[in-house]
C-alpha cells in the first residue's frame, strides 16, 4: 500500500470535481467519455506492460541506486566535452528553477522579456567572441551546427554555381569524428560530396561551395588558417570555422581570420557535460547571410510606447511559415543552456573568461613540458588546451591504459597509437600529479610533482587575440553572487512560466515538469559523465537507456527505439532517413514522394525536404479531417515513387479520426511506409498506439507527452519508435556503438543525444506505472472536452470527431474577429496577458484561431479561471462591436498593460486603470505585470539588432 500515490500529484483534478466535470461535459463517466472519443478500432487491447508505479520517495532511492553504478573518473578525453564549474548562482536560480525551466518559447514576446534578454545576453557573447556580426539564440549540439553550416552554404550558392553544378564541401581531416558523421548523414540525401583531406595540401577543383575547418584542430592545433580562407574564397567557396568557444578569449576570432560562419558548442560555459548533453550549440555569420541562418533570432524592436523591447526576429525564414522552403526545420533548440552559457559570460566578466582560458593552456603548457622529460612526444605545435602524445619505445597504449584506469583517468586512445589529453577549468594541481604518476610509472621514471600553475602563453604572436571582447554593461556588472542573483530573479519577474498560470499552448503540452525527476540533473553522477568514456563507468546511465527503450517500445507498441535525436524535429528527421534507408537496401532509392497533410506542423516538410524528399501535400476536409478521396489518389498517382506519408494522431486539428487505419493500409498498398509524429501522443498513451494504428514508425516528444521541460525553447529529446523491419537502421555512432546492422549514420554529436535529461522521463514513466500513464492520458481528454463544453456557447470550436468530442485539445475559430471587432486573434492573445495568462497558440494549424490544450496537470479552479478570463474577453470584443468600447482605444487593441502605463500621472483611455489591469476580481491577487507593451514586430525586422546595446548607451 502507498500512502501518497504520484497520480495524485500529477492530474489536476481531484476525484470530487471529475464527477462534476463529466456533467458539464454531458456523460456519466470517464470510461464514456474515452469511448465517444477514441474510436473503437484502434483501442488497445491489454493494459501496457510496465513497472508497477513508485512513490516519489521510492524512486529518488531508486535512482540514487542506479546513480552509484555510474562512475565519477576524472576524464581528460577533449572531443568536444570538458569538465565546467557551473556556478552554483546559475544552477540554483536558473537550472533548478521553474520560472526558467516551465517556460516556452518566446513567441509571445510581451511576457518573454526575460528569456528574451537572456537569449539577446547569448548572442551577443557569442558575436563578440567570434568576430562576426550575427548569431542565432543556439542550436542543438556542435556536430548539428556545423552541419546546419553545410546546409547554409549550400543553399547560399549564387545561379551560376547552381547551374555548375557546386556540389562539394571540403571537411578538414583533423576534425572531431562525431562531427564529421553527421555532417555525412545531412549531405547525402542533399546531393552533396563531402571531400576530406589535409586543409594546407588541399587544390580547388572549382566544384567546392563551402568548406569546413576546426579550431583548434581536432588533435589540437591552433592553426593560421587566413591564406586558406582567402584560397577558398578566391575559388568561390565560402569558409565554415568550428570553434571552441573558451579558446576565442585568446586565440584570433574565425571572423577576423576571413571565416563566413562559425560554430560550435558552449558546453565549457558552465553546462555540464551530462554524458553528451544537452548543450547549447552556437552559430554566427555575416552579416549578408543572416536571411539564411537557421535557427531563432532575438532581436530589439520597439513597442507601443517606443520604449526598447525584445522579440523573436526573421521568422519569415522557419519552418512554422516557410514549411519546406525553410532555412532548417529547428523548432526546439537549447534555450535553456543558452540561457545557463550567457549567465555564466555575464557571471565572469571579460577578465573572468580570459582567466580561465589561461589557466587551461598553461596547464596543458606545462604538462606537455613534463612529459617531455619523461621521453613523451608532443604531436600539438601550437597548443590551446589539447595534447596528442607519442609513446616512447617501450611504451605501450594498454599500459597506459591500466595505469591510467587505476588512477581512475580516462584519457583518448587514438588510432594511431597517440594519445589525446585534454585540460578544462576543473583541472586541479592534484590532477596534474595523478595524470603525470601515470606516465611516469609506464617508464619506470620518476616525474616531478607540481606545486604551482604559473600563468604562460605559448601560443604564438600571430595566432593570439588583440581585439577586445563582452565589452556590454551586462557583461561588467554582476560579478558578486549577490549581484548576480538579483540580475536573474530581475529577468525572471518578466516572464510568464507554468509557476505562475496555465500555459494552454496547442500541440505543445505544457504539463506538470514533476520536482522530483529533476533533482537528478543536479547530481554529479549523472551531470559529470563524458559521453565517450568506458561502458562500465556508465552502468547506471545505460541501464536508465536501456529501460527507457523498453518502456517506450511498450508505450508505442513498435519494436525497437533510439534515443539519439536531441529533438522533436531532429526525431521526424531521423524517422525519414531511416525509412529512405529502407527503400534503398530493397534497391528502391528513387522512392522520394513524401504524402503531408495541409494542417501538418511546419517542421514535418521542412524535416522532408531535408532527407531529400519531395512534398506532396493532401487536402483536409470542412471538418478538418484528412481527405481520405485526395490521399488515395495521390498514393496511386505516386506510386512507383512514395516513400512515406506522415500524420500527426490525433490530428493537428485535435480530432482523432476514424479512418486512420484505412489511410494507414492506402499509404501500405502503395509501396510507402507510415511516419506517424507523435506531437500529440499525449492523448494516445495507454489507450492506444502508433504500432496499434499501424504506423512504421514514429517520433515522440520526452519534452511534451513525458514531462521534459520546454526550458524557454529547449532543450529535448525526440527519439524515435520503429517497426521490426526498421530496426537496423537506427542510426549508428562513430566513437560509441549505437544502432543497427544497417545503420544510417549519426544524427547528433553524442551517442544517446541529450541523455541526462532523458532521467526525467524515466521517473515520470516510473512513477506513474501503467495505470497512472493511461489515466493521464484519460485526464488530458477530460481537461479539453470541460473547457470546450464550457467554451462553446462563446466560442466557436472549430473542429469535433464524429461524435462531437475534441481529443486533448481543440481550436478556437476567430477568423472573423477583425471583421466583427477591429482585432484579430493576436490581440486577444495579447488582452490574456492582462488576466495573468500565456496565449493559446495562435494561427496555428489555422489562420486566425486559437488552439487550447490544458493537459492533465491542470486543476478544475484554473480551468475555470481560464473559462471566466474568456468569457469576460468575449465580453469585451462584443463591446467594440455595439459602441460601448472605442473601435480603436479599447482594452484588447491597447493590451498589454504595463505597470508603467497604469501608474502614470496621465490616462487618456476611455476605459479605466482597473479595467485595464484588474479586469477581474482574482487577478489582483496574483498580479502580473507585463514589461512592455505591444511591441512593433515589423520594427525589429527593418532595424534588425541582436546584440545588447553598446556600453556607450549606458555612460
Amino acid at each position: 500500500m502507498q500512502t501518497d500515490k504520484f497520480i495524485s500529484r500529477h492530474n489536476g483534478p481531484r476525484d470530487h470535481e471529475i464527477d462534476e466535470m463529466l456533467k458539464v461535459v454531458g456523460v456519466s463517466s470517464l470510461d464514456e467519455l474515452i469511448d465517444q472519443t477514441v474510436p473503437t478500432n484502434i483501442r488497445l487491447k491489454k493494459p501496457l506492460n510496465l513497472p508497477e508505479p513508485m512513490s516519489e520517495y521510492e524512486f529518488l532511492n531508486h535512482i540514487r541506486k542506479v546513480s552509484s553504478k555510474n562512475k565519477l573518473y576524472k576524464s581528460f578525453i577533449g572531443m568536444g566535452y570538458y569538465g565546467t564549474a557551473t556556478p552554483s548562482v546559475i544552477l540554483r536560480n536558473i537550472l533548478e528553477n521553474p520560472s526558467w525551466y516551465t517556460s516556452y518559447t518566446p513567441y509571445q514576446a510581451e511576457i518573454s522579456q526575460g528569456r528574451l534578454e537572456a537569449l539577446l545576453n547569448f548572442q551577443t557573447m557569442v558575436i563578440e567572441l567570434t568576430g562576426l556580426p550575427i548569431a542565432n539564440a543556439s542550436l542543438l549540439d556542435e556536430a548539428t551546427a556545423a552541419a546546419e553550416a553545410m546546409i547554409m552554404m549550400f543553399n547560399q550558392r549564387s545561379r551560376a554555381a547552381v547551374k555548375e553544378g557546386r556540389n562539394v564541401l571540403f571537411v578538414d581531416q583533423d576534425i572531431f569524428p562525431q562531427t564529421l558523421d553527421v555532417i555525412k548523414t545531412r549531405s547525402n540525401p542533399l546531393g552533396i560530396e563531402v571531400v576530406t583531406g589535409c586543409y594546407s595540401e588541399y587544390e580547388f577543383k572549382g566544384k567546392e561551395f563551402g568548406v569546413i575547418v576546426q579550431y583548434p584542430s581536432g588533435k589540437g592545433n591552433v592553426r593560421d588558417y587566413s591564406a586558406f580562407a582567402a584560397k577558398a574564397h578566391e575559388a568561390g567557396a565560402l569558409v565554415t570555422a568550428v570553434a571552441d568557444i573558451l579558446s576565442l578569449a585568446l586565440i584570433t576570432p574565425p571572423g577576423e581570420w576571413g571565416a563566413d560562419i562559425a560554430a560550435g558548442s558552449t558546453q565549457r560555459f558552465g553546462i555540464p557535460m551530462g554524458f553528451g548533453g544537452p548543450h547549447a550549440a552556437y552559430f554566427a555569420c555575416k552579416d549578408e547571410y543572416k536571411r539564411n541562418m537557421p535557427g531563432r533570432i532575438i532581436g530589439v524592436s520597439v513597442d507601443r510606447h517606443g520604449n526598447k523591447a525584445l522579440r523573436m526576429a526573421l521568422q519569415t525564414r522557419e519552418q512554422h511559415i516557410k514549411r519546406e522552403r525553410a532555412t532548417s526545420n529547428i523548432c526546439t533548440a537549447q534555450a535553456l543552456l543558452a540561457t545557463m552559457a550567457g549567465m555564466y559570460a555575464v557571471y565572469h566578466g571579460p577578465e573572468g573568461i580570459k582567466r580561465i582560458a589561461s589557466y587551461v593552456h598553461s596547464i596543458a603548457v606545462l604538462v606537455a613540458e613534463e612529459l617531455a622529460k619523461l621521453g613523451y612526444k608532443q604531436n600539438v605545435k601550437n597548443i590551446f588546451d589539447t595534447l596528442e602524445v607519442e609513446l616512447p619505445s617501450g611504451v605501450t597504449v594498454e599500459d597506459i591504459r591500466k595505469n591510467a584506469l587505476a588512477h581512475q583517468i580516462n584519457l583518448n586512445y587514438k588510432s594511431n597509437g597517440t594519445i589525446g589529453i585534454s585540460f578544462d577549468e576543473t583541472t586541479s594541481i592534484n590532477d596534474i600529479n595523478n595524470l603525470l604518476s601515470v606516465f611516469a610509472e609506464s617508464t619506470g621514471k620518476q616525474f616531478n610533482k607540481i606545486t604551482e600553475i604559473k600563468e604562460v602563453n605559448s601560443i604564438p604572436e600571430g595566432l593570439q587575440r588583440k581585439s577586445p571582447f563582452l565589452t556590454d554593461k551586462v557583461f561588467n556588472s554582476f560579478h558578486s553572487e549577490t549581484e548576480m542573483m538579483r540580475y536573474i530573479k530581475k529577468l525572471e519577474r518578466r516572464d510568464i512560466a507554468l509557476n505562475h498560470s496555465m500555459i494552454s499552448l496547442g500541440s505543445c503540452t505544457m504539463k506538470l515538469n514533476p520536482a522530483t525527476t529533476m533533482f537528478p540533473l543536479s547530481w554529479p553522477e549523472w551531470n559529470g559523465l563524458h559521453p565517450f568514456i568506458p561502458s562500465d563507468q556508465a552502468e547506471g546511465y545505460l541501464q536508465v537507456i536501456r529501460e527507457m527503450e523498453q518502456y517506450l517500445a511498450e508505450i508505442t507498441g513498435l519494436h525497437s527505439v533510439t534515443l539519439q535525436p536531441n529533438s522533436g524535429a531532429a526525431g521526424e528527421y531521423t524517422g525519414l532517413m531511416v525509412i529512405r534507408q529502407y527503400h534503398i537496401s530493397r534497391g528502391e532509392g528513387h522512392r522520394n514522394v513524401v504524402l503531408i497533410p495541409s494542417s501538418a506542423h511546419g517542421t514535418n516538410p521542412a524535416s522532408s525536404a531535408m532527407a531529400g524528399m519531395k512534398v506532396v501535400v493532401v487536402k483536409c476536409d470542412e471538418k478538418g479531417n484528412i481527405d481520405v478521396d485526395d490521399l488515395k489518389a495521390k498514393a496511386e498517382q505516386h506510386k512507383e515513387k512514395l516513400s512515406a506519408f506522415m500524420v500527426t494522431y490525433p490530428s493537428t486539428h485535435g480530432v482523432f479520426e476514424s479512418k486512420i487505419k484505412e489511410m494507414i493500409d492506402i499509404v501500405h498498398q502503395n509501396g510507402g511506409l507510415v511516419y506517424m509524429d507523435g506531437a500529440n501522443m499525449n492523448a494516445q498513451v495507454g489507450l492506444t498506439s502508433p504500432g496499434e494504428i499501424g504506423a512504421d514508425v514514429c517520433h515522440l516528444n520526452l519534452h511534451k507527452t513525458f514531462a521534459i521541460p520546454h526550458g524557454g525553447g529547449g532543450p529535448g529529446v525526440g527519439p524515435i519508435a520503429v517497426a521490426e523491419h526498421l530496426t537496423p537502421f537506427l542510426p549508428s555512432h562513430p566513437v560509441v556503438k549505437t544502432g543497427g546492422d544497417k545503420a544510417i549514420s549519426a544524427v547528433a554529436a553524442a551517442p544517446y543525444g541529450s541523455a541526462s535529461i532523458v532521467v526525467i522521463s524515466y521517473a515520470y514513466i516510473l512513477m506513474l506505472g501503467a495505470e497512472g500513464l493511461t489515466q493521464a492520458t484519460k485526464m488530458a481528454i477530460l481537461n479539453a472536452n470541460y473547457l470546450a463544453a464550457r467554451l462553446k456557447d462563446h466560442y466557436k470550436i472549430l473542429y469535433t470527431g464524429e461524435t462531437g468530442r475534441v481529443a486533448h485539445e481543440m481550436i478556437l475559430d476567430c477568423h472573423h474577429f477583425k471583421l466583427t471587432y477591429g482585432v484579430d486573434t493576436s490581440d486577444v492573445g495579447r488582452r490574456m496577458m492582462d488576466y495573468g495568462y500565456h496565449a493559446p497558440t495562435v494561427s496555428f494549424p489555422v489562420h486566425e484561431s486559437l488552439m487550447v490544450e490544458p493537459t492533465e496537470s491542470e486543476s478544475k479552479q484554473e480551468l475555470d479561471r481560464f473559462v471566466e478570463m474568456m468569457i469576460a474577453i468575449k465580453q469585451e470584443l462584443e463591446d467594440i462591436k455595439n459602441g460601448k468600447a472605442d473601435k480603436a482605444d479599447n482594452l484588447i487593441a491597447n493590451a498589454p498593460h504595463t505597470a508603467t502605463e497604469a501608474a502614470a500621472d496621465e490616462w487618456n483611455h476611455p476605459y479605466t486603470r482597473q479595467q485595464a489591469a484588474f479586469p477581474l476580481p482574482w487577478v489582483a491577487q496574483n498580479k502580473f505585470w507585463p514589461f512592455v507593451s505591444k511591441i512593433d514586430a515589423g520594427y525589429g525586422d527593418r532595424n534588425l539588432v541582436c546584440t545588447c546595446a553598446p556600453i556607450e548607451e549606458y555612460m
